[in-house]
């Protein structure tokens, strides 16, 4: 009489996965004490402590072998599908990024060394900030993947905005205190490298929250699912009309889209400006302008919107599944005229731009839509 090797097999293979788990587990642990301790030996001047991160990298590399080693070797023997392969897929992925993570780690207490042989007098609160948002995210992150929490990394992904802006803020300050002789060169240079490593480490975390996502949904956001829709605005300065239009996009609360802004030559945002959308209830005091060369993963937004002609520059080049597009629009920060004529210009402006946005997010529903009821 044959025997069914049915409960065997999915015995064998829930045994491995669990062993997987738990590898991942430990490498995550391990790469979030490293953050932790690099955010601390920072503040502390802890040289000690910068010596033992960099010690204990290695440990964070030889998990980084055995998981991959695991993965193999589970692909090999089960020779998974559907669900388990997209586990055993995104885990090798989420194993790159924790290593990255780590690296990002080590960076950072190198960097410490050298800061603690500079005399300098920098405000730290910000950082301490822009560090906390990356041990978070890398903790949401990998709680996401290990009980696969859909959305716990739909909601990880959405702070990745905030660490970007975290660090322009910090960056700004940083180039203030230089201009004003407050900060050697060379410890600005540091400092720098630490406020990239972090906002990495923050991007890292949301690439394991979109690969959390895969292995949950079967969609890969990497590749432009219809999970979420980026929209970025681009003008001159980044200090106007684009902040305008990222605030209208975002106030409008359309789920699943993100609306971003930067300039090809970015200045302060314009007061008038702020006070402007502040009488609508929409606060941007504390928004600082972005670069377009600054901005992660320009190729993974769904549209690049230009508010000026220098700004098709930055249309990424084909081949591309993102789509560029320009709107005429006048910026009113330029109108000269009476009291109630500026006021005016601005409020054409800001209406102008929510009919655009609204027309775009409703063309764009209407298509998800009809991709759901062609696929019943």
């Amino acid at each position: 009489m044959e025997t069914n090797p049915t409960p065997h097999l999915d015995a064998s293979l829930q045994k491995d996965i669990k062993r997987i788990r738990r590898k991942v587990r430990q490498m995550a642990q391990q790469v979030k004490q490293a953050l932790v301790d690099s955010r601390t030996a920072l503040m502390e001047q802890n040289g000690t402590l910068a010596y033992s991160i960099i010690l204990r990298d290695q440990r964070i590399d030889d998990l980084e072998q055995e998981v991959d080693r695991l993965c193999l070797e589970f692909l090999l023997r089960q020779q998974p599908v559907a669900g388990s392969l997209r586990f055993v897929y995104a885990t090798i992925k989420i194993n790159q990024e924790l290593e990255r993570i780590g690296d990002y780690a080590e960076s950072i207490a190198r960097e410490v060394l050298i800061l603690n042989s500079l005399e300098i007098d920098f405000d730290s609160q910000k950082l301490q900030g822009l560090s906390d948002v990356a041990a978070q995210m890398l903790e949401q992150a990998a709680q996401a993947f290990l009980e696969e929490d859909a959305e716990l990394a739909w909601a990880t992904i959405k702070e990745d905005e905030n660490a970007q802006q975290m660090r322009d803020e910090i960056n700004e300050d940083l180039l203030l205190q230089r201009e004003h002789n407050k900060l050697p060169m060379e410890a600005m240079t540091s400092l720098m490298t630490v406020v990239r490593r972090y906002e990495r480490a923050a991007n890292q975390s949301a690439n394991i929250c979109e690969e959390a996502l895969y292995m949950c949904t079967g969609k890969y956001m990497k590749h432009l699912g219809t999970e979420v829709f980026r929209v970025i605005f681009v003008d001159k300065t980044n200090s106007c009309t684009t902040q305008i239009a990222e605030a209208v996009g975002n106030s409008l609360e359309y789920q699943n889209f993100i609306f971003s802004s930067a300039g090809v030559e970015p200045q302060k945002v314009d007061e008038r400006t702020a006070r402007f959308l502040l009488d609508k209830d929409i606060n941007i005091s504390n928004k600082i302008t972005k670069s377009i060369d600054h901005i992660p993963n320009l190729e993974h937004y769904h549209i690049v919107i230009a508010l000026r002609k220098a700004a098709r520059r930055a249309f990424p080049a084909p081949p591309t599944r993102t789509i560029g597009v320009e709107w005429k629009v006048k910026d009113p920060s330029e109108f000269e005229g009476s009291e109630e004529e500026i006021q005016e210009a601005y409020e054409n402006t800001f209406n102008y731009l929510k009919k655009q946005i609204q027309d775009l997010a409703e063309a764009f529903l209407g298509e998800q839509n009809n991709k759901e009821n062609n696929k019943e």
